[in-house]
């Protein structure tokens, strides 16, 4: 089953969700300070140390440091449907449910949600550790659209319902509001 190259948005953020330590569940927020560097404030991934963040924790695959992580409400509609797991938003582990675009085009893109910019790093894969803390059968099910793993280029407050808009001006961060997915970095 390809995928398109481009993503399809603009999209809109459905729910947003952290978790206060790595382990613990997530639970559902209204709105998210994202900080340049370091993450969404109160979140498990959120670099509170001194300095930049280091790029990678550890070994293994999911040792990647990222800001912030995304998926598709429709990657998991479509597990529920073609594997018969229900998954809810806050057991995906993912800080932002997104709908209505496709995020693995956008490894290596700046995007903008709300007055927000990111910068896809790279597929959020599900791994070992996800299964284990949620439930066996998510890694067949979720992968290649497991969602994406970004940074915070450009801080502030993303809120659910913030429109996610793909083609921005690399130097203000503003929306073209055309949503066809050419403008790149």
């Amino acid at each position: 089953m390809g995928q398109p190259s481009r993503p399809s948005g603009p999209g809109r953020v459905v729910s947003l969700h952290l978790a206060a330590l790595p382990g613990e569940p997530t639970f559902r927020v209204a709105q998210a300070r994202a900080v340049t560097g370091r993450g969404l404030a109160g979140d498990r991934n959120y670099w509170a140390g001194e300095g930049p963040r280091p790029r990678r924790r550890g070994a293994g695959r999911a040792s990647g440091v990222c800001d912030v992580t995304l998926i598709e409400a429709e990657a998991l509609e479509a597990l529920a449907r073609e594997h018969a797991i229900t998954l809810s938003p806050a057991e995906c582990r993912r800080n932002l449910i997104c709908r209505g675009i496709r995020l693995n085009p956008l490894v290596d893109r700046e995007f903008r949600i709300g007055t927000v910019v990111l910068r896809g790093l790279r597929l959020s894969e599900p791994c070992a550790r996800l299964e284990e803390l949620v439930r066996p059968g998510l890694i067949r099910g979720l992968l290649h659209r497991g969602g994406l793993r970004a940074e915070v280029v450009r801080g502030g407050t993303i809120s659910a319902g913030d429109r996610i808009d793909i083609d921005i001006d690399i130097d203000t961060g503003t929306g073209t509001g055309t949503g066809t997915g050419t403008g790149t970095r």
